[in-house]
């Protein structure tokens, strides 16, 4: 029988669960990474057409890790966010700028596949990381001194602590009887890549419609990012548009200002709903990213949140290894629970608020928070607020978001 034995554990080889897994090993604990997909179908294009929002503090961690020198080249600045209410321009409406801060841009956009691309990469320098790709896990079982997971294979990997990176339909937390709580939006992200005739400028518009918010977010080059949100009865409908009637739906929906604009590529379409595990760690095993954490896409913070779930993690873990500290420890873990779970339920009780806020179309709550968006855009102590927490530099923030090694 072939046994894999490591410090640490990891379930889920995406963003969050390679990232984690390169700052362990950087802080020196042997690691293995089980996915239950091909390295191969990361790569291809079909395979996630999202992109995210890198806020600045998780894009100092990339640079201390070594991985934003293969992200760079595909990262476009984001130099000001613009909100407004409806399709049409206003008064009311909210403009955040880089300059009001002078330290550098609010945070850069980036295709999820470059930014996997750049991790995969980045671990082939990485020693002490064994990535056990295309492979289903069978059990997991632990006892006082390590979990194993048997492997459908017949093999065992073996470690102190398990990491549940695996999403939002994580085994780990199931395994592990973490509660969860959650709800949907009845609501779906249709995603898409456009190109266009104007500069971007390195924009990032939001409008927030009847049906949702409605993202356009610049990409490099005359590229931009679409996150649609739309009721979930009419997803259907809207993807099964020809091409033709769709870039003309989302012609209507831009407006004007980047001149004509069409599709690159595919369109997908996610289920948009909140969960989260108010705790999310035992003896041995821990949560981390969306298999602890979900939320809707309206403030571009679900990677974000991940991300700084892995600088916190490995800074405890580190701390405590260094003192001869059991990593897998509920006490150590709990540390990284008490750490986590206050931003957690901070970002995504206010973003549920905004979902619920800026999906309803009531003539007087619109009327409410458009004077509330104009409010905010002229006292600048709340605008600087807001672009703290928008370039994640709000709060206790680990070493590795300030650009540190623990």
């Amino acid at each position: 029988m072939h046994v894999v034995s490591s410090d640490i554990i990891i379930l889920g080889g995406g963003l969050v669960g390679l990232t984690t897994a390169i700052g362990l090993e950087q802080a020196g604990f042997s690691v293995t990474v089980v996915d239950h997909l091909p390295k191969g179908e990361f790569e291809l294009s079909a395979f996630d057409g999202r992109s995210s929002a890198l806020a600045y503090a998780p894009c100092q961690l990339l640079d201390v890790l070594g991985i934003w020198d293969y992200i760079k080249d595909h990262a476009q600045p984001i130099l000001e966010i613009r909100v407004t209410d409806g399709r049409r321009p206003s008064l009311m409406h909210l403009h955040f700028d880089n300059e009001e801060l002078g330290d550098g841009p609010l945070g850069h956009l980036v295709e999820n596949r470059h930014t996997r691309l750049a991790l995969m990469k980045r671990l082939e320098a990485c020693e002490n990381v064994t990535w056990l790709d295309g492979q289903s896990v069978k059990n997991i079982e632990r006892d006082t001194g390590r979990v194993t997971l048997e492997l459908e294979t017949g093999s065992l990997v073996t470690g102190a602590l398990l990491v549940g990176a695996d999403g939002r339909h994580s085994m780990v937390r199931k395994w592990a009887e973490f509660p969860l709580t959650h709800w949907s939006y009845q609501q779906s992200g249709i995603v898409c890549t456009i190109e266009h005739e104007e500069s971007h400028c390195g924009i990032a518009h939001e409008k927030f419609l009847p049906s949702g918010p409605f993202a356009i977010l610049p990409l490099t080059g005359n590229r931009s990012s679409i996150v649609w949100s739309e009721k979930t009865h009419l997803v259907d409908t809207v993807m099964g548009l020809s091409d033709r009637a769709f870039e003309s739906e989302l012609q209507r929906r831009v407006g004007d200002f980047l001149g004509k604009v069409s599709v690159i590529g595919g369109r997908w379409a996610y289920p948009l709903q909140l969960h989260w595990c108010d705790h999310f760690v035992d003896n041995r095993v821990t949560l981390i990213g969306d298999a602890c954490h979900g939320m809707h896409p309206i403030a571009g913070q679900g990677l974000n949140l991940g991300l700084r779930d892995v600088a916190a993690l490995v800074e405890v873990l580190t701390k405590n290894a260094r003192s001869g500290m059991d990593i897998g420890s509920l006490t150590v873990l709990e540390e990284y629970q008490m750490w986590r779970r206050m931003d957690n339920a901070m970002l995504l009780s206010v973003t549920d608020g905004l979902t619920h806020l800026f999906s309803n179309d009531h003539s007087i709550i619109k009327q409410a928070r458009t004077a509330g968006l104009a409010l905010v855009n002229e006292i600048p102590m709340a605008k600087k607020f807001f672009m703290s927490h928008a370039r994640g530099t709000i709060g206790e923030l680990p070493e590795l978001l300030k650009g540190n090694r623990p």
